[in-house]
């Protein structure tokens, strides 16, 4: 069987490459990738068949945003054409965020080299962001003082309508921080990194080298992940020139469901069910049972297991061997593998971290906004250069027009 490359696919068809790709995630098309793992290849035979029958017909509409910044593989995906697993491993937060909003090299520093300056929010934004929180209940997941923090965060800076790229990354390093900082402070950060200092308002225990490495490749491996549901929506906001802050409230807002980000939150509740192993077998059943999801398992992309999950779940177990928390997920991943349902995915993943490490309720979450502000912000980069607004199109199901 003959295979050729994308570039060659579209032509045949008379499609631009982002429509070819639709075709795929609508299942019009097969693909596989070549032996380096990146390039797509297409059956010619297929190609051929469809360009003798027309373009697809009776299908649904699928909005198609041509985008630079992630693609997405059979089991990963990559930052401006670099495997985000690899980056994971190898860079940090920080670096990757600033490779996404612009096109930068994204390994960190060789020897020697002088890391930049820790990102900070000024003071006084800070002190409004903290103050806004009081009242607040003290129970109160981190993700919705997250979107507190973002709204006084935007209403204290005077330059948030400067829309230009470098003034974007700007904001973006004041915004992630301060997101970080104005949260409430459990304990003493073990370093000047968004990570560590993360981790200060997400537990009050000290953080050990390979748990804060893991937390550290969490927030890599969720910057961006090409329009997932919050993205879109964080595009959409981008397009009729919303403001950063904007924008990444936007963002906040659809992360917190249960089919997004909010999975994680789910995943903690699960994992919490199952004191020890034995017990893995009822909480899924129970799930199962009153026809609900199991969160943290199942990706509309990766239909055969997610490579982030897999990557942070080996960090965690290199860095808290026979864990009695890391014992309960694998019980649970057993009882799904029994069961023949669905792999687990990184917000399975990101509940053990949190159970590991001791974190607060909701951690997950929390985690996954931080991280994806970043990638909400490069996404509105884009939309800003482009200069058109999105508007998608409805199809008509209700009575007949008169």
């Amino acid at each position: 069987m003959e295979w050729i490359d994308a570039a060659t696919a579209a032509e045949r068809l008379g499609v631009k490459p982002a429509t070819l790709y639709a075709y795929v995630s609508r299942g019009v098309l097969q693909r596989r990738h070549g032996e380096d793992g990146r390039r797509s290849l297409f059956s010619a035979e297929e190609i051929e068949r469809l360009a003798r029958r027309g373009r697809p017909r009776n299908q649904p509409p699928e909005l198609v945003i041509e985008s630079s910044i992630t693609a997405l593989g059979v089991d990963r995906h990559y930052y401006r054409g670099t495997d985000a697993l690899e980056l994971a491993r190898t860079s940090d937060f920080e670096t990757v965020a600033t490779r996404l909003w612009t096109a930068g090299p994204a390994t960190r520093p060789g020897p020697g080299a002088r890391p930049g300056p820790p990102w900070r929010c000024e003071p006084g934004a800070l002190r409004a962001a903290t103050a806004a929180q009081r009242g607040l209940p003290e129970d109160l997941l981190p993700l919705d003082r997250l979107q507190v923090i973002t709204t006084v965060l935007g209403t204290s800076d005077s330059l948030r309508h400067q829309l230009d790229p470098a003034s974007v990354a700007a904001t973006g390093r004041r915004l992630i921080a301060g997101l970080v900082d104005a949260l409430p402070q459990l304990g003493e950060p073990q370093g000047e990194s968004i990570a560590a200092r993360l981790w200060s308002r997400l537990c009050p225990h000290p953080a050990g080298p390979g748990l804060l490495a893991a937390l550290q490749a969490a927030l890599v491996l969720l910057a961006d992940h090409e329009l997932a549901a919050s993205t879109l929506a964080a595009r959409v906001a981008a397009s009729a020139r919303a403001d950063p802050y904007a924008v990444v409230l936007t963002g906040l807002g659809v992360l917190g469901g249960p089919l997004h980000g909010g999975a994680s939150y789910g995943a903690e509740r699960l994992l919490a069910e199952v004191r020890e192993p034995r017990q893995a077998e009822r909480a899924v059943t129970e799930r199962i049972r009153r026809g609900e999801r199991v969160p943290g398992f199942g990706h509309s992309v990766y239909r055969n297991g997610d490579g982030r999950g897999g990557l942070l779940l080996d960090l965690i177990k290199e860095a808290a061997p026979g864990h009695e928390r890391v014992a309960a997920g694998e019980a649970v991943l057993a009882e799904m593998r029994r069961r023949r349902l669905p792999e687990r995915n990184i917000d399975f993943a990101l509940a053990i971290l949190a159970a590991v490490s001791g974190m607060v309720s909701g951690a997950g979450e929390a985690v996954f906004a931080v991280a994806r502000a970043a990638g909400w912000l490069a996404h509105a980069m884009e939309e800003y250069d482009r200069g058109t607004l999105l508007r998608l199109r409805a199809s008509y199901t209700g009575p007949p027009i008169t």
